[in-house]
Order: C-alpha cells, then sequence, then structure tokens
C-alpha cells in the first residue's frame, strides 16, 4: 500500500520517460484481466459451469440498470459499462497485494478514468441521436444555457475524478496507519472494509458514467 507517500515512485526510465508504480500496475492488471478474460471464455466453450452462472447473472444485472435508465439498446453500452466496471474494481483492489499499490491512488489514473467517462458521454450522445440531435442538448432548454451546460461537463469530470482518488488514497493511508500503530489485528478488518469500498467505488463510477451518458439525451 502507498502509505504516507503521496506521489508515486519512478521505477526506471524508458527512452527518457520516468515510469512509475501506477503506469507498471496498471499494465499489470490490464495483462491479468485479458487473461482471466481469456481463460474464462475458455472454459464456458468447453462446459457450462458455476463460471458461466455467475458471468450471466453479471451482465444480465448490468442489462436490467441501463435499460432503466437508457431508452436504447443496452447492448449498445454493455461492454464499455461492463469493462469500466471490472477494470476499476480490479484497480482498487490490487492495492491489498503485498507490494504492489492500487493505481486509483494516484490522480493521474482516476483523472484518466474521468476523461474517458467524459469522452464517452459525447461519443454515446453522438451515436445515439446524431451530431446535430446531440448538440441540442446543449441548448436546452435555452441556447443561454450553453456556458452552464459546458461547466457542467468539466466540473463533474473533476469531481467523478477527485472522488475516487480521495476514497483510494484516504483508505490505503488509514490502513498503513493502524499497520504502524496497533499491528496486523486491525488492519485486516480495514483490509475487509477496503474490499467493500473498492467494490462500491467502482460501481458508483460506472452509475455516475451512465448517469451522465443519460443526461446528455434530448428528451
Amino acid at each position: 500500500m502507498r502509505g504516507m507517500e503521496f506521489w508515486p515512485r519512478t521505477l526506471f526510465e524508458f527512452a527518457g520517460v520516468e515510469v512509475t508504480e501506477t503506469v507498471t500496475t496498471t499494465w499489470l492488471v490490464m495483462i491479468l484481466l485479458a487473461a482471466a478474460s481469456y481463460a474464462v471464455s475458455r472454459r464456458l466453450s468447453l462446459a457450462p459451469s458455476l463460471i458461466q452462472e455467475v458471468v450471466e447473472a453479471l451482465v444480465e444485472s448490468i442489462k436490467t440498470l441501463v435499460e432503466d435508465v437508457l431508452d436504447v439498446d443496452a447492448w449498445e453500452v454493455i461492454p464499455f459499462l461492463g469493462t469500466l466496471w471490472i477494470f476499476i474494481g480490479a484497480a482498487n483492489l490490487v492495492g491489498l497485494v503485498p507490494g504492489l499499490e492500487s493505481p486509483t491512488a494516484d490522480v493521474n489514473t482516476t483523472f484518466a478514468f474521468a476523461f474517458v467517462s467524459y469522452l464517452s458521454v459525447h461519443y454515446f450522445g453522438v451515436r445515439f441521436q446524431g451530431v446535430r440531435g446531440y448538440l441540442k442538448h446543449y441548448s436546452y432548454p435555452t441556447v443561454l444555457l450553453l456556458p452552464v451546460h459546458l461547466m457542467a461537463d468539466l466540473a463533474r469530470t473533476v469531481a467523478l475524478s477527485i472522488r475516487l482518488f480521495g476514497n483510494m488514497l484516504s483508505g490505503e493511508m488509514i490502513a498503513a496507519i493502524l499497520l504502524a500503530i496497533v499491528g496486523l489485528i486491525v488492519p485486516v478488518a480495514m483490509m475487509l472494509l477496503h474490499v467493500l469500498i473498492s467494490i462500491v467505488q467502482a460501481y458508483i463510477f460506472g452509475a455516475l458514467t451512465l448517469a451522465f451518458i443519460a443526461g446528455g439525451q434530448v428528451k
């Protein structure tokens, strides 16, 4: 865990560019998720199992949520939203592994996620309504609100980034402080709480992204 260090450590340089712990851990998470996805797909192709039931239940839950919020084909959004949830959840949880730190405890990572969320709003807005239809969102109900819509886009993107960063960094710092003061027993409970917070924060991030996409639809 990051402990009391605010900025990620530089591990090495490549072509004159500093490569930090955050970058290497993020790539590690991506590689592990890709390997897990391949293993699960192979398993499902060989024989149905409990894994298939779990995956189907998860996908069905996402589908139901999307259908409740958006009046479009849910499968237009499910791949993106599901990937966002799984990736952020894994990035949050990787900090529990000794020697590794959660990439989401680095504001650069959470801002990157928030920027992806920001771009997805425009992408799905244009995809569902066309360019002209989507741009009406910025002049609804009156063109005088255009600056307000633009400022709201910026504010919610920054807030989305800071919310995830603050929750993950504070959790790691508290666990590190308790470990130094009282030993192992209390941090074990904190780790269990960290698991819950990691999953909840990933869900909130994805749910807010879905809400932003829905907010870009002109009624």
